[in-house]
């Protein structure tokens, strides 16, 4: 389990950028000339990183050790290892607070640079936290899993262990390579308290909308109940506990009561007893309920009780935006509005939300086919991506590929595409109609 000395402070100032990409990598070239361009990252108060309205005393106080918790560095004495994409949640996800996404440089470099890795040549200093996963195995057959960057080999702290990173080089040149960033955290609590029912009326409610624009849509379910997955680019995991347990263990090599098994078997590389974090069954007398709590816990619980971005200040232009938004196409995937069922955390029951998604997964066509299936989503299928807080963030698309929104918006277009007809009336649209959309869309 992570140390609870660590200062939160401390995991910050050590910041000095997930994510599916196409398997070709030079499809990562910009897409076609707009009129309009991006107005860029609004300025003004992040709007995000608080605990949500109406939180008890006791919830709002684990909240509060769920933070420190997020944004701590591990060591290996931690269970860092043995191969890892970053030592910390906080370094991934703190664009524009603690929880969002990639910041605007990035950590792997400098931490790849202090533990003597190379660097790949898809992470750079200005580019976005990226995951790696590899399209195929040596012999043809699928892979798809990711293949972390970093290992521990040669720190003061993991003496003895000597292996070594995939050959990326390779797979880059083989074009078997694909990249995930990491999506923003914010909100999640409504997210995960809405109900199946209420997501299945929600789709249903434009249905004919949809089939007039050529979308169809459907949801990833586990394959155990049927019931709805929605969390990660494929909408591939059930809970936020299943979320943060899989992401502690494929991105820090942190082994914990979700995912018990280490990443490698090497046991000149194993320092600690499995699982490296779990439930705290002494902890100091008198100490909060998070005490009790492993970190992948505290780390579930720090995403349930954050509050959803705040939005911008709304101007002609941006309302302009939002009813063209709406005229074009785009909330038939985008849905602006859900409401969560009855929750046991205070705040959460019965609340409108904002997310401007339908977390359904929709075809995106060859341009954006990564090769990976997870769970029911095909190679070219992906969860909407929610927009709210997209006001805010510096790399578009689930592999970073672009900062530039009307980028992003244009890469939505391609054989095989959900959002072919929706893209062809954005196009149609004058370059004062799309600039009002793209301001709409970064005052989110």
């Amino acid at each position: 389990m992570a140390k609870r000395t660590f200062a939160y402070g401390c995991s910050l100032a050590s910041l000095t950028a997930i994510l599916v990409a196409s398997v070709s990598l030079p499809s990562l070239a910009p897409a076609q000339t707009r009129g309009p361009t991006d107005p860029g990252v609004r300025g003004g108060a992040a709007g995000a990183g608080d605990p949500i309205t109406g939180l008890t005393a006791e919830e709002g106080a684990f909240f509060k050790a769920a933070t420190v918790v997020f944004g701590e560095t591990e060591v290996v004495a931690d269970g860092l290892g043995p191969r890892f994409n970053l030592d910390s949640c906080g370094g991934c996800h703190i664009q524009p607070k603690l929880g969002g996404t990639s910041p605007s440089v990035n950590p792997q470099v400098a931490v790849a640079q202090r533990d003597k890795n190379t660097v790949p040549s898809f992470i750079t200093a200005n580019g976005p936290v990226r995951e790696a996963r590899f399209v195929r195995n040596p012999d043809g057959t699928p892979d798809g899993g990711v293949h972390a960057l970093f290992v521990i080999t040669g720190r003061q702290d993991a003496g003895g262990c000597n292996i070594q990173q995939p050959n990326f080089a390779a797979a880059v040149a083989n074009n078997n390579v694909v990249f995930r960033i990491p999506t923003p955290t914010f909100g999640l609590g409504l997210v995960e308290s809405t109900t199946d029912a209420a997501l299945r009326a929600s789709m249903a409610a434009n249905s004919q909308q949809k089939r007039s624009l050529g979308i169809s849509g459907r949801f990833n379910t586990n394959g155990n109940d049927g019931t709805i997955t929605r969390f990660g680019w494929k909408a591939q995991n059930k809970s936020l506990e299943i979320f943060a347990g899989e992401a502690y263990n494929v991105e820090q090599g942190v082994t914990n009561e979700l995912f018990g098994n280490p990443r490698s078997n090497d046991p000149a590389c194993l320092f600690n007893k499995d699982p490296e974090d779990a439930t705290n069954i002494t902890p100091d007398m008198g100490a909060g309920a998070a005490e009790f709590s492993g970190d992948a816990v505290q780390f579930a619980m720090f995403m349930r009780l954050s509050a959803p971005p705040t939005p911008g200040p709304a101007t002609d232009g941006t309302r302009n935006g939002a009813g063209l938004f709406d005229q074009i196409g785009c909330t038939a995937c985008h849905s602006v509005t859900l409401t969560t069922g009855q929750s046991r955390y205070s705040g959460m029951s019965g609340v409108d939300y904002h997310p401007y998604s339908d977390f359904a997964l929709h075809h995106m066509g060859q341009g954006l086919d990564d090769g990976i299936q997870q769970g029911g989503a095909a190679t070219d299928q992906f969860r909407t991506s929610p927009l709210w807080g997209v006001g805010q963030r510096l790399f578009f698309l689930h592999d970073g590929r672009t900062k530039d929104l009307g980028e992003a918006i244009e890469a939505h277009a391609s054989v095989g595409s959900e959002a072919n007809v929706v893209l062809a009336n954005f196009n149609k649209l004058t370059a004062a109609q799309q600039g009002d959309l793209l301001a709409f869309l970064r005052s989110l």
